[in-house]
């Protein structure tokens, strides 16, 4: 299957593609500052884990929809899992 035979993404699935690949590629970032300074190594690994068997779970029930309602669940897991890390790097550093 070529790139001529596959269907436009539509704006709400471009839209949802990108925030899963910013998170992925903020966790990815994370992992390596957790790998050099040895800080929350295993919540660094298991995100990306956990990033990586939910997107592909996700997608396949989705039946590759990036717009389907458990692919956005996916993503908004991992922004609260964002934002949990937000506050304790507030909480370590106040």
């Amino acid at each position: 299957m070529t790139e001529g035979d596959l269907p436009p993404l539509a704006r709400d699935q471009k839209l949802w593609a990108f925030a899963a690949a910013a998170l992925f590629l903020l966790a990815v970032g994370f992992l390596g500052f957790a790998l050099n300074t040895g800080v929350m190594q295993v919540f660094a690994i298991g995100w990306i884990a956990l990033q990586i068997f939910g997107y592909v779970g996700a997608l396949r029930m989705a039946k590759g929809d990036f717009a389907h309602p458990l692919f956005k669940s996916q993503v908004m897991l991992h922004v609260i899992a964002l934002a949990l890390l937000v506050a304790v790097f507030i909480r370590a550093f106040k």
